[in-house]
């Protein structure tokens, strides 16, 4: 059970770990390589000031919704997929959830692999992509494998090593130019208004808000997560972000990987590129236990986390090998805009209405889930549905932030009048 992370039951006192080991692993998903390409990209079409506020926008946003989602998982100790049954979707609702969430983070994974293989073969030359492909896929699996606590010592070593290179850059990179004329001239690109800038942060890391009661389960208390998340996501948005803005005011391109390679060599070269292994653990690992709570709902089968990250990091790899996944990123990102209405339907049933509040609460106290979950929960289809459908075709403000507040409002709405009415519920095994 340890090894397996408890990924279809309560998380037992002594498996939680301190917040610094779940902040710095949060703050390596927010910081890694992407977090670069974003405030190049925000850098090459935006002046430094409006970028700032973009970024703070999106900030704040993600980080509500994170926090909220990371108090859930810390209160009832188990993962996104598994709290969705007793958090307005019910068992086999929870089954499409985590559904979602592993065809998403698998196939970012895969795309994540192919672009960490293309980085390391123009560094270092030798085998092919594929090869590289297939060797970080394997690293990545194995430490997935291994569980969160291999994962933490994971972030011990790239988090810090990602940070060094930042500073670097800083000082290497813009002592060349004068600090004042790089955050008062204009883009040198394409100009982006505030609402895409702020759409592209609160995009970035959606899925990681969405998924954060797999992480915060592992704290011990509400504060753990209001603290983590506010250092790690203010610190990763601004710091990283921020740094990619000058750094693509200072090339006058939103080419960072050209710029840091000239500034820090092929070491600096090399940590950016291994930074990918960071959030790459975390989207294999979420996955994962969406594959777990699937199987378990729809075939009535307990396969654990480890054979079900095995499975998805082969794939992965493989596919990644083959250089297919590239092509299945616009399918990534639409399955990445139909999930964020789920955080907002977890976050109504659980923080508003209610429903199973006092069944959740009970169990917990046995350090068991409640005996029973409803089956299907129709009025979280209809909100999930209204929130997606917002998030695609308003054409104003955030579709991600969009469908995230429809779905609340309408679920909560819903909720507070007529009431959630579930179908018969099933059984769920509370020894698991």
């Amino acid at each position: 059970m340890a090894h397996d992370d408890y990924s279809l039951s309560r998380l037992p006192a002594e498996a939680r770990r301190s917040w610094v080991s779940v902040a710095v692993q949060r703050f390596g998903q927010v910081s890694a390589f992407h977090q670069f390409l974003l405030g190049a990209t925000l850098g090459l079409g935006m002046t430094f000031w409006d970028a700032v506020l973009a970024i703070t926008l999106g900030s704040v946003m993600l980080e509500i919704v994170t926090i909220l989602m990371g108090i859930a998982g810390v209160r009832e100790n188990v993962s996104t997929s598994v709290l969705a049954r007793w958090a307005g979707f019910g068992a086999r609702g929870s089954a499409l959830v985590g559904l979602l969430v592993t065809l998403s983070l698998a196939g970012w994974f895969g795309v994540q692999n192919e672009v960490f293989a293309q980085g390391l073969h123009r560094l270092m030359g030798g085998p092919p992509v594929w090869a590289w492909a297939v060797l970080g896929g394997i690293a990545v699996t194995v430490i997935v494998v291994a569980g969160f606590h291999t994962m933490a010592w994971t972030a011990y070593l790239t988090v810090p090593a990602f940070l060094l290179l930042t500073g670097w850059t800083i000082v290497s990179e813009l002592q060349r130019h004068d600090l004042a004329d790089l955050v008062g001239m204009a883009p040198p690109g394409p100009a982006l208004s505030l609402a895409q800038g702020t759409t592209l942060v609160a995009g970035a890391f959606i899925m990681g808000a969405v998924m954060t009661p797999d992480m915060t389960r592992f704290n011990r208390r509400p504060s753990d997560v209001v603290k983590q998340t506010l250092i790690s996501v203010t610190l990763g948005e601004y710091l990283i972000g921020l740094t990619g803005v000058l750094l693509a005011h200072a090339a006058r391109s939103a080419d960072v990987v050209g710029v840091i390679m000239s500034s820090s060599g092929a070491i600096g070269t090399l940590i950016m590129v291994t930074a990918i292994l960071k959030i790459n653990d975390w989207n294999l690992y979420s996955a994962s236990l969406g594959l777990v709570n699937t199987v378990d709902v729809l075939l009535g089968r307990r396969i654990s986390r480890s054979t079900a990250t095995l499975w998805l990091g082969t794939l992965g790899t493989l596919l990644s090998a083959l250089g297919i996944l590239s092509h299945f990123t616009v399918f990534l990102t639409w399955v990445g805009v139909i999930t964020p209405p789920v955080a907002g339907i977890m976050i109504a049933e659980y923080f508003v209405v209610r429903t199973w509040r006092a069944e959740l609460d009970s169990s917990r106290a046995r350090g068991e889930l409640p005996a029973v979950s409803p089956n299907w929960v129709p009025a979280s289809l209809v909100c999930w549905a209204a929130g997606a459908a917002v998030g695609f075709l308003v054409p104003f403000g955030i579709p991600t932030i969009n469908s995230v507040v429809v779905a609340f409002a309408l679920y909560a709405a819903i909720g507070r009048t007529v009431g959630i009415m579930p179908p018969p519920r099933s059984p769920v095994d509370t020894h698991r």
